[in-house]
């Protein structure tokens, strides 16, 4: 079973705003899209589900074309998109029977999710008596109440506090653990390095990257070296050329040319009896692979 998009085109006049996007599932997991402000991850999300219709391009899923009206799909957007006068019960069970779910059994599948997210006791409350990130919450189940064969998650973590934070993965996780197809969308690159084992960014709806994120990493090297000692060392390092990434009263984080430049380093702090109290050679993050590749305007 995968998902496949295939040279997948949005265009807005003369403005194309996703320019031949290709990628697919080969399992279940999560797979990241990535991208800054306006790269054409949301477009993309919206062709996916026939929010918008695409100008060129296929997706298909185990190889027929993709229909979201007829293969179980869930869609938490990043905008809220629940009826803030409505109970919590009442637009969650209309939520379920759009999806075919009889009313008996919505209100079965919202009880378990209203408590495992946590909030039994606002059930028959109005969604504008809640706070952001309960309501988010609502929108959570929601996506989820078909238990869908394809999870498509824009922003999921976005507002909301460290604990419910910690839920919403728990409840990714178990939904990795069903072998659910997940996409999900997120500025934030350590919960896309926690979840995700492939990925595409974009840059103005073009591919800067693409493919299995552990190898990505892997064909850097370990080309980044986190350093802490008690002298001052700025002299060193400037003699050996080496570029400086972050300064922090803490810790030094410096880009060499490979492990060999590293450990001449290390070996030159060793002679001149300089006290080490950190040296860590590294693949560079997710974060510092973004910003190589799409640079930190927002566009």
């Amino acid at each position: 079973m995968t998902i496949t998009v295939t040279n997948l085109v949005k265009k807005y006049g003369d403005y194309t705003a996703v320019d031949n996007l290709s990628f697919s599932m080969e399992k279940p997991g999560v797979f990241g899209l990535l991208g800054t402000n306006g790269a054409g991850k949301t477009t993309t999300i919206r062709m996916m589900l026939g929010m918008l219709k695409k100008d060129g391009g296929t997706i298909t899923w185990k190889g027929e074309k993709y229909d979201p009206s007829k293969i179980p799909t869930g869609y938490l957007a990043e905008e809220r998109g629940i009826y803030s006068k409505v109970t919590v019960l009442d637009q969650l069970i209309y939520f379920a029977e759009l999806k075919g779910i009889s009313k008996k059994e919505a209100v079965s599948r919202i009880d378990h999710w209203l408590k495992r997210l946590d909030i039994e006791e606002h059930r028959n409350k109005r969604a504008e008596q809640l706070s952001k990130g309960n309501q988010q919450k609502i929108q959570f189940i929601a996506a989820l109440i078909a238990d869908p064969e394809i999870l498509i998650l824009d922003e999921p973590l976005s507002g909301l506090d460290p604990v419910n934070t910690d839920l919403f993965k728990e409840v990714i996780k178990e939904e990795v653990a069903k072998n659910k197809y997940i996409i999900m969308s997120s500025h934030q690159m350590s919960t896309i390095e926690e979840f995700c084992t492939d990925l595409v960014i974009l840059k103005k709806g073009k591919t800067v990257l693409e493919g299995n994120l552990g190898k990505i990493k892997k064909s850097y090297g370990r080309n980044r070296l986190n350093l802490k000692c008690e002298e001052d060392i700025s002299l060193i390092i400037k003699e050996k050329n080496i570029e400086i990434i972050e300064e922090t009263p803490d810790l030094l984080s410096l880009r060499v040319e490979d492990e060999r430049q590293g450990n001449e380093l290390l070996k030159e702090l060793v002679e001149k009896n300089v006290t080490i109290v950190r040296f860590e050679l590294r693949e560079p993050t997710l974060h510092e692979i973004f910003i190589e590749k799409v640079g930190e305007e927002n566009e």
